[in-house]
């Protein structure tokens, strides 16, 4: 358990008070100090002309020229990201500015640009964006949207070789970035659904299962009908003490996380506004999140990071019009972009997240989900995490916590068994550097490595898993935060069910993927973390098939029992182990959960108590149903519905 000191939890101050002075004699003195962010202010002149046009005061001029300086930016990248003047505004009047036209529209058809020379555009992180185009008479042009030294470099070209205005047009990033994707949609759909197939077959869910595995399957689905005739009572025991079996790891592991739970600890957390501060990358995929929209762009605005230097997408379907229409109904700030994805197979999450990796440009890259309301410094501890630890931290994931939880019995439940994990069970691996099976939202990462290991593999239903298991593969530590991420439960047992169909049928073709090297695999991730793994990837997909197995075994006893015929001594110690075992899962479950709920939290617990065969039973239908789906359908996301936050 944590416990944040909200003391430390602050912004400072990103400058002493140069905000009230003139402008001039700030900048005269910032020239003297060789403080390189001004260079636009004080090198190109026109720039004045062009700030006066926008509205915008020399006191503004010189807060926005002390922001640059202190963050490492440009005076042009915080004019931009304070929102005091519109892009195309700006870029328009910086184009009458060195006396060249300004392209409001570029047709993509226009363009005369290859696809590698497209994604090099849209990955230009700041440098100088430009292309060629075709204008309506059939003439070409090259078409610039200068970063800042840029114009200083464009109006210089302009005065030793004047004959270059007729041949070179301005335009703002954003228009020119809007041709581009959409010039790009074909190949970066195709990167998006094969990039981790093509370079990383054996770690891709493209293909479920490999020849020898279909193989082994046939094998067992022939000799076991056989064995049953023959020797039924052998083969039962013997399936019967390999479901027990994982059923009483799972709960050895729970155990062994409760006895050495970490102790809540202070954090202290600041941000410092410098240099050193990388640009972050907020992801959020939404599909029929309509309703969701006003709370998500609510939560994302009380992210504390500097907005220069943070990018926020909102990856949306392109056919999800109410989704769109709702996003479109809100007045965007100048670092939030809407990211269409273009609909095709496979409709799923880590394909749409696949699709606008390529169009990000931050160092630390985070995932959210249309409901979630993020701490607001969350960031800012990722950040400090990543900035102490060594090359080899390659994702950290925040705490989930659920927020409705009083408002059904399901969710009461859910929320519980959130508190367990992500309070007791990951911390415990973490700390002892174990495969860290990552949750479906709030992964913060290192992009290079990210995009080194393959980034999310579009037809894994539960990429969170998937990733974080590749990650342990190639060497990397996933550790855990302190500040949560809360977010919704399902309320009903339809929303449950689905979800934790999704979940299973996840895990059953994660396993089987990385299962296709066994020996690779146990090398790679180390005895201990290979045979957690199986504890629980296997593990928790055969406890829950078992608990109804169990059930309906306990159900045949009683029937015997009633027909007075006499129990074997197999039967006897079968369902001796059987009720030892359920007690024992049941208590190691309660038990960890109890411990990291706070004393408020613990509030009817003993309904939870009751409440636990139920849901585990449950469970066990999920498990099943996810069997069957994994042979029918593997590739189907069955999405989430979301609502309103409320209080509970």
């Amino acid at each position: 358990m944590v416990a944040v000191d909200s003391s430390h939890a602050t912004i400072r101050p990103i400058f002493s008070a140069p905000e009230l002075r003139p402008a001039q004699p700030f900048l005269e003195e910032a020239s003297e100090n060789g403080l390189a962010a001004t260079d636009l202010l004080t090198d190109f002149p026109a720039i004045h002309r062009v700030l006066d046009e926008l509205g915008v005061s020399n006191p503004d001029r010189a807060v926005l020229a002390a922001e640059a300086f202190f963050q490492g930016t440009t005076f042009q990248t915080e004019l931009l990201a304070s929102g005091k003047v519109a892009e195309t505004a700006y870029f328009a009047a910086m184009a009458r500015g060195v006396g060249l036209d300004y392209i409001a529209v570029i047709e993509p058809e226009h363009l005369l640009i290859d696809d590698e020379a497209c994604l090099e555009q849209l990955d230009a992180n700041h440098r100088v964006m430009f292309a060629e185009i075709r204008d309506g008479w059939c003439r070409l042009a090259k078409v610039v949207a200068p970063h800042e030294g840029g114009w200083k470099a464009l109006a210089h070209s302009l005065r030793s070789r004047p004959e270059m205005r007729a041949g070179v047009k301005v335009t703002a990033p954003s228009v020119l970035r809007s041709a581009l994707l959409a010039r790009s949609r074909q190949i970066l759909t195709r990167r998006a659904r094969d990039h981790l197939a093509d370079t990383r077959s054996d770690c891709s869910a493209r293909d479920i299962i490999w020849p020898w595995q279909a193989f082994s399957l046939g094998v067992l689905s022939g000799f076991l009908p056989v064995a049953l005739i023959t020797i039924p009572l052998l083969i039962l025991t013997a399936m019967h003490l390999l479901l027990v079996s994982f059923f009483i790891a799972c709960s050895a592991l729970r155990a062994i996380a409760a006895a050495a739970l970490p102790k809540a600890r202070r954090v202290k957390i600041s941000l410092p506004m410098s240099s050193e501060l990388p640009v972050y990358t907020v992801l959020v995929a939404l599909y029929d999140e309509a309703e969701v929209v006003p709370q998500l762009l609510v939560a994302l605005g009380r992210l504390q990071w500097p907005r220069s230097k943070l990018e926020i997408k909102l990856v949306c379907e392109q056919d999800d019009a109410s989704t769109i229409a709702a996003i479109a109904a809100h007045n965007l700030r100048p670092y939030v972009e809407l990211i269409l994805v273009p609909p095709s197979l496979p409709r799923t999450k880590p394909k749409a997240l696949a699709y606008a990796l390529p169009l990000t440009r931050g160092e630390l890259v985070v995932l959210y989900d249309a409901e979630d309301r993020p701490d607001p410094m969350q960031l800012a501890e990722a950040w400090q995490r990543f900035h102490r630890s060594g090359n080899d931290l390659a994702c950290l994931q925040a705490p989930l916590e659920i927020a409705n939880r009083r408002t059904s019995l399901i969710a009461n439940m859910f929320g519980f068994e959130y508190a367990a994990l992500f309070r007791g069970l990951l911390p415990w691996l973490a700390n002892n550097r174990i495969l860290l099976p990552l949750g479906g939202t709030s992964n913060h990462f290192r992009r290079d490595v990210l995009e080194a290991t393959g980034g999310w593999d579009p037809f894994n239903v539960t990429e969170d898993a998937d990733i974080g298991l590749r990650l342990a593969r190639s060497g990397y530590r996933c550790e855990t935060l302190t500040l949560p991420t809360r977010e919704d439960a399902p309320e009903t047992m339809r929303e449950w069910h689905n979800q934790r169909v999704r979940w299973l049928k996840g895990w059953m073709v994660t396993w089987l993927v990385h299962m296709r090297h066994p020996r690779a695999l146990a090398r790679q991730l180390g005895p201990v973390s290979f045979i957690v793994t199986q504890i629980l990837f296997v593990g928790m997909v055969f406890s829950s098939l078992m608990h109804l197995v169990l059930a309906m075994t306990l159900i045949a006893l009683s029937v015997q029992i009633a027909l007075d015929q006499p129990w074997g001594i197999w039967q006897t110690r079968l369902v001796a182990l059987d009720i030892a075992s359920v007690i024992l899962g049941y208590f190691c479950f309660l038990f960890l959960g109890w411990l990291v709920l706070e004393p408020k939290e613990r509030r009817g617990f003993w309904k939870l108590c009751l409440f636990t065969p139920v849901y585990w039973t449950m469970l066990s239908f999920a498990a099943w149903r996810a069997v069957i789906e994994l042979v029918r359908r593997p590739h189907h996301w069955a999405k989430t519905p979301h609502r309103k936050a409320r209080s509970a």
